[in-house]
């Protein structure tokens, strides 16, 4: 895609998904790519708050009472930079599943109160939320945007004798699997960021 090939929406919402202290336990997850992932959602929530788009926090609430993100465990709270930043946010959504739209409160709900019809997606894991996310928003016709460079993800194996690829693997793949299968278009923090003063503006 080329960068230039969309329009920002005035109220196109920034979904942040799953940006969780859990994230940076290396030791539960493995390896991980794109370290510039957190500064590049910065800079969006930044833009989104300067521009008065709706921002959109989403976090996962683990089922499993071992892992990092379950509630009460540190790992379960936003890290500092998105919390610092998301006193603004116009709704925050928790859920258990992988699509943010199985959450609560209800994203497509809200989304038609608004009359949002655009979203841009980023946060973690690439190929876990924020692709599924980004899959059924686009099954439910809404016009997605996913800044790649804005999500990270860890290296994944199918099992001890299964198949394995890399974090950067994994996220290549989900470009592939959403620009690929007219899911989203697939962008650029700063293709996003050159878009956003626009419309607000104008």
């Amino acid at each position: 895609m080329n960068d230039t090939e969309f329009h920002l929406a005035d109220n196109a919402a920034l979904l942040v998904i799953d940006v969780q202290k859990g994230f940076d336990d290396a030791p539960f997850w493995g390896p991980r790519n794109n370290p510039a992932a957190e500064a590049n959602i910065a800079a969006l929530m930044d833009a989104w708050e300067a521009t008065g788009r709706p921002l959109v926090l989403v976090r996962h609430t683990s089922v499993n009472p071992g892992s990092v993100l379950a509630a009460g465990h540190p790992g379960h709270a936003f890290k500092d930079f998105v919390e610092e930043r998301g006193g603004r946010a116009a709704l925050r959504i928790d859920k258990t599943v992988n699509s943010s739209f199985y959450g609560t409160p209800d994203l497509a709900e809200w989304l038609t109160a608004q009359g949002v019809g655009q979203l841009v997606v980023a946060g973690i894991q690439t190929n876990m939320c924020v692709e599924t996310t980004a899959r059924m928003a686009g099954n439910l016709g809404y016009d997605v945007l996913v800044p790649l460079d804005a999500t990270h993800t860890f290296d994944l194996s199918a099992g001890p004798q299964g198949p394995a690829l890399t974090a950067e693997q994994l996220a290549t793949a989900t470009a592939v699997n959403l620009q690929g299968g007219g899911f989203a278009r697939v962008t650029t923090t700063q293709a996003l960021l050159a878009a956003a003063p626009a419309p607000a503006t104008a």
